[in-house]
């Protein structure tokens, strides 16, 4: 995927942003501190939440498989949606968002797909796992209702935030107005360019990706590895938790809190998550007692875990798509 001086300067940016928080919540461990937890962490346990990671990205390799050959009689290997899925992790580790894109592009090129549908797919997909989420941020209100008022009565002043809002409506409203006439207008005028066809195709197969998931053959299937997927990322960092003594005895209806922060940092468009994850880790573990060395060692080791895993996981997948392709191109020539 080849980038323009702007984008560029926004993976800078967004990597500077990400490095400058990361130095800052760590600047004050000492590396002695950090080599102390990682000797007294269980690697057994590590290990087996690597393995059980593993078999969420498999899961989520077969849901997408499911959402592909919704309407179509061909069947998409799962394991080409799999390579595809960890070389799109991989390229997040450089470029925030791009993995989606890269993502489509190798199935693309694998096995001959169109990009819009496959785009639409991952659309609804990530559609799907905000609103497992947004469930699961409630499921955690619910059972630690008393800890999140307190924080987000902290973090936020609830009358402020409505009289803002309140005050800037008009003009939100207002503005997009004014947005969707300006597109309507230039769109009659210069729809019949090659610039504004193409997009049309674009916009066809994406919206036949989008509304895809009500021609799902399998829908249990689907619901399913949706929930299974949300229930192993938990799983895996239960696992982290108990291969670490200052975490192991932490409750867990805590730990659904500390994945819900986790989940919220790894959303902000930084590289992996990279200090947007360990600052909330850190801070809600610290709520809950921890001291502020041993949240943000946690940290930092459930994210290293995840993160190698990605790496080799997604080199593997490169070598193997490179593999494929050069398959394709010598049989075609």
């Amino acid at each position: 995927m080849k980038l323009s001086l702007k984008q560029w300067i926004q993976v800078a940016i967004s990597l500077i942003v990400a490095v400058w928080i990361f130095w800052f919540l760590y600047k004050d461990i000492s590396l002695d501190s950090l080599l102390k937890a990682v000797s007294e962490t269980s690697f057994l346990l590590i290990g087996i939440s690597v393995l059980v990671s593993l078999l969420g990205f498999w899961l989520r390799s077969w849901r997408w498989a499911l959402l592909i050959d919704a309407d179509q009689s061909y069947k998409t290997p799962t394991s080409r949606t799999f390579w595809a899925l960890m070389i799109g992790y991989l390229t997040n580790m450089l470029v925030p968002r791009a993995g989606e894109f890269a993502r489509c592009g190798v199935l693309a090129k694998t096995d001959g797909l169109q990009m819009g549908k496959l785009f639409g797919t991952v659309i609804l997909e990530r559609t799907v796992d905000l609103l497992f989420l947004v469930f699961t941020i409630f499921l955690a209100f619910v059972i630690e209702r008393n800890l999140f008022l307190e924080l987000f009565s902290e973090l936020v002043s609830l009358e402020t935030l409505v009289k803002k809002v309140t005050q800037y409506l008009p003009l939100l409203i207002g503005g997009l107005l004014v947005m969707a006439i300006f597109f309507y207008f230039a769109f009659l005028k210069y729809r019949e360019r090659n610039i504004f066809r193409k997009l049309r195709h674009f916009t066809r197969d994406l919206v036949k990706g989008i509304i895809s998931i009500r021609q799902v053959r399998n829908q249990s299937g689907f619901w399913g590895s949706s929930f299974a997927i949300w229930m192993i990322y938990y799983v895996t960092l239960v696992l982290v938790a108990w291969a670490i003594p200052s975490t192991a005895n932490l409750s867990l209806s805590s730990l659904l809190m500390v994945m819900v922060m986790g989940s919220i940092g790894m959303v902000a468009p930084v590289q992996g998550g990279i200090g947007t994850f360990h600052a909330l880790v850190a801070f809600i573990l610290i709520a809950y007692g921890l001291s502020e060395s041993d949240g943000k060692i946690f940290a930092v080791i459930v994210h290293s875990s995840q993160v190698l895993t990605i790496v080799v996981l997604g080199l593997v997948s490169l070598g193997i798509v490179f593999k494929i392709t050069g398959k394709k191109v010598s049989k075609s020539s």
